[in-house]
This record gives structure tokens, sequence and C-alpha cells, in this order.
């Protein structure tokens, strides 16, 4: 069940746009566990050249989905942006259930990296060195296939996670010709 937490940034949340909202991703359910409760986190944001932002974020227990689009029109943008996270959970459910069958894992547990979207600004100067921004990560047990599809799921160029064999902190990236670079950690 999925509780949202609707804001608007240069816009008023109407009770019109919040129901729609919350009509469109609620859509996204079908596709969660009946047990799963989740709180999506939607920022609405009109830009002054009448643009309409949307970012959605749905933090779960095995996977952050997030998604945002642009687009003339706020509703469209809403339409735009659960597309693209239906897509990304096809995506996530095919690549997981092709991989266990290849295992042969019956009921097999989906594990993932949940960001934690501690997304608080401190004090900047202009400093090239200042920490701007600090994230805690919860670093799950998984290999680099899933480490890789989890960064594609979240747009990020790299992600950070534990190695399920070794154990290790281990990082893969996105190099500058399109393909992947795996970083292991010697513990």
């Amino acid at each position: 069940m999925l509780d949202f937490n609707v804001r608007g940034e240069n816009i008023e949340v109407t009770e019109a746009i919040r129901n729609y909202v919350e009509k469109r991703i609620s859509k996204l359910e079908k596709y969660f566990d009946s047990s799963v409760n989740a709180k999506a986190h939607v920022n609405l944001k009109v830009h002054p050249d009448k643009t309409a932002k949307v970012e959605v974020t749905i933090p779960l227990p095995y996977l952050v989905l997030r998604a945002e689009e642009t687009s003339p029109d706020l509703y469209a943008s809403v339409d735009l942006v659960t597309d693209k996270l239906e897509r990304q959970i096809r995506k996530y459910k095919t690549k997981i259930n092709r991989k266990s069958r290849e295992k042969g894992y019956k009921g097999v547990e989906v594990p993932g990296a949940d960001l934690d979207a501690d997304d608080e600004d401190t004090d900047s100067s202009e400093s090239k060195f200042d920490i701007v921004r600090t994230k805690r990560v919860s670093l799950k047990p998984m290999d680099s296939e899933e480490a890789v599809l989890q960064m594609d799921m979240l747009g990020h160029d790299f992600f950070i996670y534990q190695d399920a064999e070794s154990d290790a902190v281990n990082i893969v990236y996105r190099r500058n010709d399109g393909r992947y670079g795996l970083i292991e950690s010697d513990d």
C-alpha cells in the first residue's frame, strides 16, 4: 500500500492535482506484494518558462524506484513519470526472475540498496573541497549485475554495494564509453 507525500514548488498542490497524482501512481501497486507499505515522495515543480517537472521516489525494502520527467503540462509529466516507473519495475522483475531461473532459486528474496535521502545541504562556501551533501547507504549483499541494474534504475553514474560472495564493499560505475566498470576493495 502506497502512502503519498506530495509537495509543490512554485505551485499550490490542489485537491485535484493530489487526486490525479495518487490515482496514477497507485496503479504501480499491482506490482508490489500486498505486505509492502511504502511512501511515495512526489515533488511537483513549475519553472518560470511554464514547464512542469515531476519527481517521484519510492524507497522499497529491496530497491529504490526513482523517476523524473519535464513537459509543458503537469498532468502529462505525471503520466510520463508513471510510465517510466512501470518500465523500471518490469525490467527489474524480469531480470530477477531470469536470474532466479538460471540459478534454480525458488521464492527468491530480492536484495537491493536503499539510499536514505538525507539530502540536507550543508553550509557551503566557494572552496572546491567543501562537502555540500551527505548520503547514508545501507549496503545489502548482491552481485555486480544487480548493482548495475540498481544504478541504472536510480539514474546514477556509480553504485556502492556489498558483494554477496566476498562480503567486500565494491563500486560499479558507468564509463564515458557507456560500458560499466567495477572497483573491488581489498580487505
